[in-house]
């Protein structure tokens, strides 16, 4: 036992000169570190370096002081200029210009150093020029474009908005693009006209505007201009669509019948 307590206090002996040689080195390099911190700096609080006080910014190895032009703020960034313009003026070289907004402007919200017309009007070199809507027309969201979109019922030709002419049987559309129409339902589009769709017996209107406008009764297949009547063989039920037939387990189809399989089938 005497023998480890010997060991130990050698160990204790050994470790006492280390942690004195530690505490003075890190207290060299915090000193060393301390010294390459320029006036008006302070160290990064959790990365290597420094960095200017607030009203300075980085000039090489320095912090030299913002020089604040009239009407403008300091940043929180001490890179760069360390400065911008205040709302409703324009940086310009050294200086903070105010913004010269034309009639019916108004400042840009987002960024205070530029303007943008008001509803109704759209910029035009350094002015804001009304949007002249036309009769039966309304003021649209954007000012790109003509600026303006007609109502119902019309559709813009130059710089006017004309009637949409719907034939019989045909109601206006919200579309500005194609005909401007549509047909009613039970009638179909032949030659910008509105021609009522025949429905065959054991048929019904499909509601689309392609085809011939009609479609068959679960049980009946289309035959040109008809509905037939699917005929079921023995052992076979209709499909999904129901203008067809599928044969039932374990049966299977062989030309227009349902057979077992069996090669004597």
């Amino acid at each position: 036992m005497n023998a480890t307590k010997r060991c130990l206090d050698a160990g204790a002996y050994l470790l006492i000169p280390m942690m004195i040689f530690a505490g003075l080195t890190g207290a060299a390099q915090a000193e060393s570190v301390e010294g390459t911190i320029p006036a008006n700096a302070s160290a990064n609080a959790h990365s290597k370096g420094w960095q200017c006080d607030k009203g300075y910014r980085k000039e090489g190895s320095e912090c030299v002081v913002v020089i604040l032009p009239a009407d403008a703020y300091l940043t929180d960034s001490w890179r760069g200029s360390g400065w911008k313009c205040s709302f409703g003026y324009k940086q310009n070289g050294q200086v903070c210009d105010l913004v010269s907004l034309p009639a019916n402007a108004y400042l840009s919200a987002a960024t205070g150093d530029s303007w943008i017309c008001a509803r109704g009007y759209r910029q035009v070199d350094n002015a804001c020029v009304a949007i002249d809507v036309p009769t039966n027309g309304y003021l649209a969201e954007s000012s790109s474009g003509s600026g303006w979109t007609c109502n119902r019922g019309f559709r813009a030709a130059g710089s006017a908005c004309v009637a949409i002419v719907a034939p019989a049987n045909a109601y206006v559309t919200f579309r500005s693009s194609g005909s401007g129409w549509e047909c009613d339902r039970g009638y179909r589009e032949v030659d910008n006209a509105c021609d009522a769709i025949e429905v065959p017996a054991n048929g019904y209107l499909s509601g689309r505007s392609y085809g011939n406008g009609w479609s068959c009764d679960r049980g009946y297949r289309k035959a040109k201009e008809a509905c037939v009547v699917v005929e079921l063989p023995e052992n076979a039920h209709l499909n999904f669509a129901g203008n067809d037939w599928d044969c039932n387990k374990p049966y299977r189809k062989r030309n227009q019948a349902c057979t077992s399989g069996d090669r004597n089938d």
